[in-house]
């Protein structure tokens, strides 16, 4: 009876070995149909299991999506997922969050960057979020930076930088006082309505002022457009060059 178990289990082992074989076959099959990349990838997996992560990706495989918040100077090594949910949520959450007030979306632009979110707050003159030749808000612009200011607290991985703008043709406001020197203030009247609604002054690492030197991509210089404050936040930004 022992003998003819022993006989009889005979034809597992063989079908485990035909198994393992066909599986090695598929995966040969299915390596010499992919791009290079991929087989780099694979290269480095068995060359050195420990660091066989790819700077495009989270995992062995080179993942499209998680390029979405690299630079595209080299500054970021990489994108985890969680920063990317981070990201997209938060990019949501603000979307959610300015629409539930009637926002008709011709004040404040959105936009992922390989850099992270960039957010434009355009101070128009139908709908202005600064007094006019003033850094101080109106009750517009003092919704429109205390929801951002909400939002940004509740998401501490990021790190925010200020930047105002301004268009071009502004008169003076007086002869040592002009557009470098209203949209540095303007970049630092939002820093500070951030940090009064609850964003920690430690996570504002930049604010500048860049007068009517940064216009808007394919806008006039003189459209208005241009007078805006930007609030760009990042990730990573031990790694930028300031």
């Amino acid at each position: 009876m022992s003998k003819k178990n022993h006989h009889g289990g005979a034809w597992k082992v063989a079908y485990a070995d035909f198994t393992t074989a066909m599986m090695a076959l598929f995966i040969v099959l299915w390596l010499t149909s992919q791009d290079q990349r991929i087989k780099d990838a694979v290269e480095r997996a068995f060359r050195n299991p420990f660091t066989s992560v790819t700077k495009d990706s989270v995992g062995l495989i080179p993942n499209k999506d998680a390029t979405a918040v690299r630079s595209s100077t080299g500054n970021f090594d990489s994108a985890s997922v969680m920063e990317l949910t981070m990201l997209r949520r938060l990019n949501e959450d603000l979307l959610k969050s300015l629409q539930s007030e009637g926002e008709d979306n011709s004040s404040v632009k959105l936009d992922l960057t390989p850099e992270g979110l960039c957010i434009n707050v355009f101070d128009r003159s139908h709908k202005p979020v600064f007094e006019p030749q003033s850094i101080k808000f109106t009750s517009y612009g003092e919704w429109v930076f205390s929801t951002l200011a909400w939002e940004i607290s509740r998401y501490h991985g990021f790190y925010v930088e200020l930047e105002g703008h301004t268009e071009t043709g502004n008169p003076p406001i007086r002869p040592d006082y002009g557009d470098w020197e209203i949209s540095a203030d303007r970049a630092a009247a939002v820093r500070r309505t951030l940090i009064e609604h609850g964003v920690p002054h430690s996570q504002i690492i930049k604010v500048a002022g860049f007068g009517d030197t940064v216009p808007m991509p394919t806008t006039e210089p003189t459209n208005e457009i241009n007078r805006r404050v930007t609030v760009l936040l990042n990730i990573h930004p031990a790694n930028k060059s300031t």
